[in-house]
């Protein structure tokens, strides 16, 4: 199954013939009183709206992809989790660029571990990246993004996969210079997830899929997750082994060679085996 959010925060089934408003079911997930969970609610009750959900899109008239505004298909995760320097030859081309690195030390992930990003950053590609700091260089990274679906607590990579709800596209964009990674890739609207969420009966193994970015056209970064040095298993082990994953939590795998910068007026258009693709526009900060 696709699940999408769109326009005015609609949920949508996504099919070969549109997205299918099923709105009305979330009128089904629980209600909370404050203090609100940690979790998001529709990816903790999606096993249980799932039937509705298969039900409703059939009965539904689907409108056109072209006609709507994606938003993030998660509303609200606790944590986005990212993977530094995952693959071997953008470790290589970070060491090499000394526009990347700005003398920071730059470990290999075993080493360096993982970081977050503010949950604030958080866009659809229907959206558009607005860039600040525009005096220095603001870089695209694409990557593969594993939405956790139940919680997740000290797991092996052997059970990781239960855990995972569903993919989508990441895009981790990235202001260079000497802070630390959080702090520069976490202004508003600086992850992009779309271009909705693909669940795990859809792409049960992600760790053969082959994606790209192109930059007004010109290829960027074209790679393989099967080229990840910690793959999505193992990710998932180290996260959880430091601290409890809740369903709608965001894992960003990492990204491959090729990062460059993104300008104003800019056009992204990013694409997934067996997820699909999405156009992001890149502007200005007001």
């Amino acid at each position: 199954m696709r699940i999408c959010r769109f326009d005015d925060n609609r949920l949508g089934v996504v099919t070969d013939k549109g997205i299918h408003d099923v709105t009305e079911l979330l009128a089904q997930l629980p209600h909370w009183t404050y203090p609100l969970p940690v979790f998001d609610p529709l990816v903790k009750n999606l096993p249980k709206l799932r039937p509705a959900l298969e039900q409703q899109s059939k009965q539904s008239t689907p409108k056109p992809l072209k006609g709507v505004r994606l938003l993030s298909p998660i509303a609200n995760p606790g944590k986005i989790i990212a993977a530094p320097v995952n693959y071997k030859k953008h470790l290589e081309e970070v060491l090499a660029q000394k526009e990347l690195h700005h003398g920071n030390l730059i470990n290999e992930i075993h080493r360096a571990g993982l970081f977050l990003k503010a949950t604030s950053s958080l866009i659809g590609a229907g959206q558009r990246i607005e860039l600040v700091h525009l005096d220095r260089r603001n870089d695209h990274e694409v990557e593969l993004a594993v939405i956790i679906g139940k919680p997740a607590r000290k797991v092996s990579a052997a059970n990781a996969l239960d855990h995972v709800a569903g993919y989508c596209i990441g895009l981790d964009i990235t202001i260079r210079g000497p802070e630390e990674r959080s702090f520069r890739k976490s202004p508003d609207t600086y992850t992009v997830l779309g271009p909705w969420m693909v669940t795990t009966d859809e792409l049960d193994d992600p760790s053969r899929l082959s994606f790209s970015i192109a930059v007004n056209g010109e290829i960027r970064q074209d790679a393989n997750t099967d080229d990840l040095v910690l793959g999505v298993k193992e990710l998932i082990e180290l996260a959880s082994s430091f601290y409890t994953l809740h369903p709608g939590d965001i894992i960003l795998t990492g990204t491959p060679q090729g990062v460059g910068p993104v300008c104003p007026g800019d056009v992204l258009f990013a694409r997934m085996d067996r997820i699909g693709d999405m156009r992001v526009e890149v502007g200005a900060a007001k």
